[in-house]
């Protein structure tokens, strides 16, 4: 067993990681799923968008072939419309909520619809919004990915002058980043962020670190507020011997090269053992095999009715041939001259429900041991304590603290997205991100600003 580069041919590379979801093929098969759209009123479909897009308004507007129309209702309510089609986990949310479900009928394609309507309009770069003059008043925001740029958009619109400072060298945060390539491509998130600035007024600088490069202090001087949108990225560690072995890995890492370097010079293992089961696991378990692993194994201390992954992340990785064992937990990674060769787990079982019915895994007393020659590690990311720590923010071990949704216990300073929640789904983050823009706007224009009234469906 042993860590080695290029392991598949290209073609193969290319096959494993083309599109895991492909849009319709012709514009009549668009058609066709949109017209079996019930077009409900009271739609649960929107009710369970955390953004909250009017789905039957902009199916209905497919059906009449009302492309830029479609797209627009879209991206009113989640500019990262395009995005979020190919990355949301639409079983749980939209398409979950579609009634043909209750009917024991296949829901409605709904991200399907919504990312043929948005790549229609940035790949003819439909300018769907039209910014109001500058009003002189200047926001800087840190961090680029969905929570920043949605808020960054949404102030840009009301006329506002934004700046958005990044510590990584592209925008697009976690989409950029920390997901599959075979969900969503860099050159994608790219564009993304691409037709995200087009509206104007808004100028991003990128390799600028809050804390390294820049300081609040300086940033309270120069702007009328400050938006927060940092994230998380420190990797939870385990916590056990071994944990510094060479071929152990930080799931995020693993990722995170892959979307930086040719498929065929990433470094993967024959027999991998990937430590969780949340999206970052299955996503760096699925692509691990499809980087040409012979062996990937997901480890999880609770049972699958308790696992953060849907059923449909967990049957990608399933079908990749990849294995589960439920009900462990690593206890201690061996290794000879410096480099992992076993992982051994404890096997756990369920405790007695607490008050919140959840019931935590328990040591049995019994173990077992995997030969590997990589472990990846995706048991979840902290949130960046110490640097909240000292810009003196309320917290709660390290998750900003906010009231009224976005704003802070500094005066003029706002929060949202995964810095404040700890993470959730980029399309939870777009939400946080205009939340915070309407907070925002309402602290630095007062009573000039009046938000505008969420669309009701209508034929």
């Amino acid at each position: 067993m042993s860590i080695k580069n290029n392991r598949l041919t290209t073609a193969e590379y290319q096959e494993n990681f083309t599109d895991i979801h492909p849009p319709f093929e012709t514009n009549e098969a668009a058609l066709i799923e949109a017209n079996r759209c019930l077009f409900c009123y009271d739609p649960p479909c929107m009710k369970s968008c955390p953004t909250s897009i009017n789905v039957p308004k902009f199916i209905k507007q497919i059906t009449t072939e009302n492309l830029k129309g479609s797209a627009h209702t879209i991206f009113s309510s989640n500019i990262m419309g395009a995005g979020c089609s190919k990355v949301c986990p639409v079983e749980k949310l939209c398409e979950g909520a579609c009634v043909y479900n209750l009917m024991h009928e296949t829901p409605i394609h709904i991200a399907k619809l919504q990312r043929y309507s948005t790549e229609k309009a940035m790949a003819n770069n439909w300018q769907l919004f039209e910014r109001k003059p500058s009003t002189g008043k200047r926001v800087a925001i840190i961090g680029a990915g969905p929570a920043g740029l949605s808020c960054a958009h949404t102030l840009s619109r009301e006329g506002i002058d934004v700046t958005i400072y990044e510590k990584e060298s592209k925008g697009g945060g976690l989409m950029t980043y920390g997901i599959a390539a075979y969900k969503v491509t860099p050159e994608f998130c790219q564009d993304e962020v691409n037709y995200i600035t087009s509206v104007g007024g808004i100028d991003i600088k990128y390799n600028q670190e809050l804390g390294k490069n820049i300081s609040l202090d300086e940033l309270q001087r120069n702007y009328d507020a400050i938006y927060l949108a940092f994230g998380v990225g420190l990797a939870r560690q385990l916590e056990i011997s071994g944990e510094h072995l060479e071929g152990v890995e930080d799931a995020i890492k693993f990722i995170y090269e892959l979307r930086n370097n040719d498929y065929s010079k990433i470094a993967v293992g024959d027999k991998v053992a990937v430590i969780g089961m949340g999206m970052t696991a299955i996503d760096a378990a699925t692509q691990a095999k499809r980087l040409g692993a012979s062996d990937v194994t997901l480890v999880y201390r609770r049972t699958q009715d308790e696992m953060p992954c849907t059923d449909h992340e967990l049957n990608i990785a399933k079908l990749d041939g990849c294995k589960i064992i439920w009900l462990a937990s690593p206890k201690e990674i061996k290794g000879e001259n410096g480099k992992v060769t076993q992982l051994v787990c404890d096997v756990m079982k369920l405790g007695e429900p607490d008050a919140s019915g959840r019931r935590s895994p328990i040591v049995s007393g019994e173990t077992f041991t995997l030969d590997v020659d990589m472990v990846i590690k995706a048991a979840g990311q902290m949130p960046f304590e110490t640097l909240v720590n000292s810009n003196s923010f309320e917290n709660n071990n390290g998750k900003i603290t906010v009231k009224d949704k976005s704003a802070t216990n500094q005066k003029g300073i706002f929060a949202g997205g995964d810095c404040v929640n700890g993470g959730r789904e980029v399309v939870d983050a777009v939400q946080a991100g205009k939340d915070g823009a309407h907070s925002i706007l309402k602290y630095i224009l007062g009573s000039t600003y009046i938000e505008e009234p969420k669309s009701t469906f209508n034929n």
